[in-house]
């Protein structure tokens, strides 16, 4: 890998065998971060933090301001990626195996969290499944999170239409057993240029391809590079009389993510690949903002509210950035508002692919949005009726327009933002707008019954 980097500095690139010309149909590349906050990328003004390689792929594609996660923890949001269904629908609302199933209930919970499916169901379409049905080769790389702890045969991600599934082989920041130091986030992405090389070489190298890169970054634990580390804490120090929030751990890890992205960017000019490659890059949901574990809190949403587990806007919404070759995009800012469902429908329009018939896809196909132009106006629902890890309580939140509502599942309270005024839902609006709270309660309370939302239970009198 040490070759790639001289080749690059010095624009020498790979041979011209090496190169794939355009084909008729595009690869497809989805890099999904980890816990990974709206403010954390220097993009969207973080001023500590510095991410240059995703900031560069910000200005050659675009940039969205409104993009949503499907729900405030992982596995939940990952079935939505994949099935393009809401996770109240596909009966994954918890991050697997779930707090409950972990810990069951506690003294202080005042419900019971509702159950949760322990995998995604494998008869459910799936994107990858779709596209490898219409040509296109698969791989996942990193995180799963869907089911392996049940059985990690039958719920592996070849179960749902991925040709090849690769992990690193050590942990975050521990040694190789061969005893040299070996980073995991590193590690990751050497298997997926490792995969692009070797699809290159092959006879049928022109052949479309899906490239899922699943990161563990930026979650707990926060394991960093000494150089990088001591880097961010001679900033802090720099810094000491700014407002900024500063992990300077959390920052750390955040650009040996950004330059993994990087160096993916990098193979991309430097095969030709780029000229036809679509990569998307987010987040599963929004960032660590309260203690968990050593070096946490791990970040700040701010001016968001909330983070991690909470269905307010910063455990919600998430950096999306998303480049399509030869599509200019003018400033390069999106304000239009899409969501983890959109991604089954929307990436196999860009590919000519159709859904399958018959399956039941709750995300929009939000093309035109990712082109530089609009997205389809529709409420937007989130379900998480469990305890969090982060603290949270069991919650249901929708989205309509500027209008936010936020119903307890403990107490039956509604909370409603102006999010076009009020983005870190500091004023709530229930009392001065009965009508739109009641509006949006009903939306909220009709999708959950369409889907067949499972919902909390009440505490039993003999527990305490």
């Amino acid at each position: 890998m040490r070759l790639f980097f001289i080749l690059t500095a010095f624009g020498l690139g790979w041979p011209p065998a090496f190169s794939q010309q355009p084909a008729s149909r595009p690869n497809i590349i989805l890099i999904l971060a980890d816990d990974l906050g709206w403010a954390d990328l220097s993009c969207y003004g973080n001023r500590f933090n510095e991410t240059p390689a995703l900031d560069s792929l910000a200005r050659r594609g675009l940039r969205f301001t409104r993009a949503y996660a499907a729900c405030p923890v992982c596995s939940p949001s990952r079935t939505a990626i994949l099935t393009g269904q809401t996770p109240a629908r596909a009966g994954v609302t918890d991050w697997l195996p779930g707090r409950k199933s972990v810990t069951g209930s506690v003294p202080s919970d005042k419900v019971l969290s509702a159950e949760t499916a322990q995998f995604l169901d494998p008869a459910l379409p799936t994107l990858p499944r779709t596209l490898r049905e219409r040509g296109y080769a698969t791989v996942q790389v990193g995180k799963w999170h869907l089911g392996e702890h049940t059985d990690r045969t039958r719920y592996a991600p070849t179960a749902y239409g991925f040709d090849v599934a690769l992990k690193a082989r050590t942990a975050s920041g521990a040694n190789d057993p061969n005893g040299g130091p070996e980073y995991h986030t590193d590690r990751l992405t050497d298997e997926a240029l490792g995969w692009m090389e070797n699809h290159l070489r092959q006879p049928g190298g022109t052949q479309p391809f899906f490239l899922y890169l699943a990161h563990d970054a930026v979650h707990i634990p926060i394991r960093t590079k000494p150089g990088l580390l001591r880097k961010y804490q001679a900033k802090q120090a720099a810094m000491a009389g700014d407002s900024a929030f500063k992990n300077p751990h959390y920052a750390a890890l955040l650009e040996s993510l950004d330059q993994n992205v990087g160096r993916v960017m990098a193979l991309l000019r430097r095969t030709g690949l780029d000229r036809n490659t679509i990569v998307i890059f987010t987040s599963d949901n929004g960032g660590l903002h309260v203690e968990e574990g050593p070096l946490t809190p791990a970040t700040s949403n701010a001016p968001l509210r909330g983070g991690k587990g909470y269905t307010y806007e910063g455990g919600v919404r998430v950096p999306f950035l998303a480049y399509l070759p030869g599509v200019a995009t003018t400033p390069g800012v999106s304000d239009e508002i899409v969501w983890g469902a959109d991604f089954f429908p929307t990436l196999c329009a860009l590919a000519g692919v159709p859904v399958p018939d018959g399956a039941v896809v709750d995300g929009r196909n939000v093309a035109d949005a990712l082109r530089g132009g609009k997205a389809p106006e529709r409420p937007l629902f989130w379900h998480y009726p469990h305890y969090s890890n982060q603290k949270s309580t069991p919650s249901g939140a929708v989205r309509m327009g500027d209008w936010k509502l936020v119903e307890s599942y403990e107490t039956g309270r509604r909370e409603l933002f102006n999010l076009r005024r009020d983005p870190g839902e500091t004023h709530d609006l229930a009392a001065q707008h009965p009508r739109e709270t009641s509006k949006l309660a009903r939306l909220l309370d009709e999708y959950r019954r369409r889907v067949g939302a499972k919902m909390p239970l009440p505490k039993p009198a003999s527990q305490p």
